[in-house]
C-alpha cells in the first residue's frame, strides 16, 4: 500500500481528504501524522459513506491553534465538519478527540471508535510521555528514531518510511502543541465514559505497549454501549499495519451505528 499524498478540501481552519457519499464517517489521526495516515480505510470505507479525513489542527494543512491549546480546543475547531450523527474515529491523540467529541458534542456523533486510546496511565508510562513533551520546544523538529522503533520496530516498510517523512515535515509548533495535551491529558473521566450516549468502539494491537488491551477493555466496560476488540500481531500503527483486519471490524460497527 502506498501513502501518497491526497488533494485536500478546507471547511474552515480544517483541512481535510473527502471521498464518497451518504452518511459521514470522520476520520482523525494521530500526533504528527496527517489525513493520509487513514490511507488502508479511506478507499473501503468510501464505498459505502461520506468519508472526512481531517488534518488535525497544526497537522497537514490545517492551521495551528491559537495560544496553548487544550484537548478541547481541538475538538472544537474540527466539530464544524462534522454532521448529525455522524461516526467518528480517532488514533492515539486522535482518540482522544474522538470520545471528547461523542462526550461533548452528542448531537453529532453517532457512534465512536477509538483505536490505540491511552486511558489511566501508570506511573512510569506517565514520566515517560511527559519527558518526551517537555523536550519539544517547538522550533525544532524531534528525532522521529523513538517513536518509529516503537511503531514499526527496525524494519523498513511502506508505512514507516510514509510516517517517517510525516514526522520530519510537520510543523515544530503544531507537533510540540498536541503532543503536551496528549501527554497531560489521561483519556476520558469515568463518569462521562459511564454517560456516553452513543456505541462505542475501543480497539488496539495485542502487541501495544502503551494503550494496551487492558486500557480498552475498561474503556468498554464503563461505556453503557462499549467494545472492546484487541488485534493479534499489531501494535501502535494498527490502521496503517493491519488494515486487513481492522476495516471489517470497523465496517460492522459503523453500518449497526448508523442503521
Amino acid at each position: 500500500m502506498t501513502w501518497t499524498t491526497r488533494p485536500r478540501s478546507d471547511i474552515g481552519q480544517i483541512s481535510m481528504i473527502r471521498n464518497g457519499q451518504g452518511r459521514q464517517v470522520v476520520l482523525i489521526h494521530g500526533v504528527g501524522l496527517r489525513a493520509e495516515a487513514w490511507g488502508g480505510q479511506l478507499q473501503t470505507l468510501a464505498q459505502k459513506y461520506a468519508v472526512l479525513a481531517v488534518d488535525m489542527p497544526g497537522h497537514g494543512q490545517s492551521a495551528r491553534l491559537p495560544g496553548r491549546p487544550s484537548l478541547a480546543d481541538f475538538t472544537d475547531a474540527i466539530a464544524p465538519v462534522i454532521s448529525t450523527s455522524a461516526v467518528v474515529i480517532g488514533h492515539s491523540f486522535g482518540a482522544m478527540i474522538a470520545l471528547d467529541m461523542a462526550i461533548r458534542y452528542p448531537a453529532r456523533v453517532g457512534g465512536v471508535v477509538a483505536l490505540n486510546a491511552v486511558f489511566q496511565r501508570d506511573a512510569a508510562a506517565k514520566t515517560a510521555v511527559e519527558a518526551r513533551a517537555s523536550s519539544l520546544d517547538g522550533e525544532t523538529v524531534a528525532d522521529p528514531s523513538a517513536p518509529l522503533e516503537r511503531w514499526f520496530g527496525a524494519e523498513p516498510s511502506a508505512a514507516r518510511n510514509a510516517c517517517h517523512a510525516w514526522l520530519c515535515t510537520v510543523d515544530p509548533a503544531g507537533y510540540r502543541d498536541a503532543y503536551r495535551v496528549f501527554a497531560t491529558e489521561d483519556g476520558p473521566a469515568e463518569s462521562a465514559l459511564a454517560q456516553l450516549h452513543c456505541p462505542a468502539l475501543f480497539l488496539t494491537g495485542a502487541d501495544e505497549p502503551n494503550s494496551t488491551p487492558a486500557m480498552s477493555k475498561r474503556m468498554a466496560e464503563l461505556a453503557p454501549d462499549g467494545h472492546a476488540v484487541t488485534v493479534d500481531g499489531a501494535a501502535h500503527m494498527a490502521p496503517m499495519t493491519h488494515a486487513a483486519e481492522i476495516n471489517p471490524i470497523l465496517e460492522q460497527f459503523i453500518q449497526e451505528a448508523l442503521q
